[in-house]
C-alpha cells in the first residue's frame, strides 16, 4: 500500500512530511515489544485503504529517538497527525474509535479521500465493534451526548459500573448508515459485546432491570482495584522504565543490576506502556518518582534505599519477606 509506510530515520521522516503537503500525515510511535501497537497498525492498514489521499507513517520510537524526543513521545503507542509539516493533533494510547474518528475529520481538509467500497466499509466496522469489549455507537461522547437516548443508556451504563469505549456516529455518516444495514438495527444508540450486537436503549433497560446487564457487560475496574492487582502480580515487583530485557533508563537499569545481584525471583511492569499506571501509581504509593519496588503488595521504595538496603546487607531479606 503506497500511502501506508515506514521511518526508520529523521530525514526519512522529514522527506515523508514535506512530500505530504497539506494532505493529512499520520504518525504511528510504536514499539515491537507491545502488542497494542501491532493491533493499531492493523486499524491503521485499514484507514489507509480508505483515505488514499493521506499518509500512514510506521515509526519505532526508540529507533529514532531524535524524533521522539523532539515531540515529547513518552508512551506506545502514540499518534501524531500532521499537515504542511505541522502537528494539529495528537493521541495517545491504543484507542481505534478516536483514531478513526481524528483521520475522518482531519483529511477532509487535506484532499478527498479514496472512496471505500462496500467490503471495505464492512471491514472497517468490523474493526470498529471489536476495537473495545463492550462498544457503544451513539450520538456524542459520553461526556456530552447529543440526545436524549444516548444520555440515558450512558447513564445507565455508568450507573451499574459498565466500562465501554464509545464512537460518535455524528462524526461519520458512512459508518452511521453502514452499522444500521450491517446489524439489521435501523436506530441509535446501539451496544455491543465482543462484536456482537446486545440492541438499543430498551433493551439495556430491560436488562438492568432484570439484573442481567452486568453479566452481560464487562465490569468497569476502578483504577485502584487495578494497582492493588498488579502490584500483587508477583510477591516482588519492580516497576521502572523498560523491562527485565532491556532497561529505558539509568535508574531503571542500576536497580535492574541490584535486583539480579540479590537472585531473588521478581516480575516487571512497564510504566511506560501504561500512561494511568504511570501517574496513578505516584499518587497511590506517595512516592513521587520511578523506580518503585513493592514487596507483597507493600512498597519498598526507590533506587537510594534498594543501594543503602544492599550495603546493609539486608536486601535479599527484605525482597523475601523476612523483615
Amino acid at each position: 500500500m503506497a500511502n501506508l509506510v515506514e521511518a526508520t530515520s529523521q530525514p526519512q521522516f522529514e522527506n515523508i512530511l514535506a512530500k505530504s503537503g497539506k494532505c493529512l500525515t499520520v504518525v504511528h510511535f510504536q514499539a515491537a515489544w507491545a502488542p497494542q501497537c501491532e493491533q493499531m497498525n492493523d486499524v491503521m492498514a485499514v484507514l489507509a485503504g480508505e483515505h488514499g489521499s493521506s499518509t500512514f507513517v510506521k515509526l519505532e520510537a526508540e529507533a529514532v529517538p531524535e524524533v521522539s524526543e523532539k515531540y515529547e513521545i513518552t508512551s506506545v503507542p502514540t499518534f501524531l497527525f500532521f499537515k504542511a509539516g505541522e502537528k494539529v493533533d495528537r493521541l495517545d494510547g491504543a484507542n481505534a474509535p478516536e483514531l478513526t474518528k481524528k483521520v475522518q475529520k482531519l483529511s477532509v481538509a487535506g484532499g478527498a479521500a479514496a472512496e471505500p467500497g462496500p467490503v471495505d466499509l464492512n471491514q472497517r466496522l468490523k474493526k470498529l465493534l471489536n476495537s473495545a469489549p463492550c462498544m457503544l455507537f451513539m450520538k456524542g461522547a459520553p461526556q456530552e451526548p447529543r440526545c436524549g437516548f444516548s444520555r440515558q443508556i450512558v447513564a445507565l451504563l455508568k450507573e451499574h459500573s459498565i466500562q465501554f469505549s464509545s464512537f460518535d456516529i455524528l462524526s461519520d455518516e458512512e459508518v452511521r448508515q453502514g452499522l444500521k444495514t450491517y446489524s439489521n438495527w435501523p436506530t441509535y444508540p446501539q451496544l455491543y459485546v465482543n462484536g456482537e450486537l446486545v440492541g438499543g436503549l430498551d433493551i439495556v433497560k430491560e436488562l438492568a432491570e432484570s439484573g442481567e446487564l452486568e453479566t452481560t457487560c464487562p465490569k468497569a475496574v476502578t483504577l485502584e482495584h487495578r494497582l492493588k492487582t498488579i502490584i500483587n502480580q508477583s510477591p516482588v515487583m519492580l516497576f521502572m522504565k523498560g523491562n527485565k530485557e532491556g532497561a529505558r533508563c539509568g535508574f531503571s537499569r542500576q536497580i535492574l543490576e541490584i535486583m539480579n545481584e540479590a537472585a531473588v525471583d521478581y516480575d516487571t511492569f512497564d510504566i511506560l506502556q501504561d500512561e494511568e499506571v504511570r501517574q496513578g501509581l505516584k499518587t497511590y504509593s506517595n512516592w513521587p518518582t520511578y523506580p518503585q519496588v513493592y514487596v507483597k503488595g507493600e512498597l519498598v521504595g526507590g533506587l537510594d534505599i534498594i543501594k543503602e538496603l544492599k550495603e546493609s546487607g539486608e536486601l535479599k531479606s527484605v525482597l523475601k519477606g523476612e523483615s
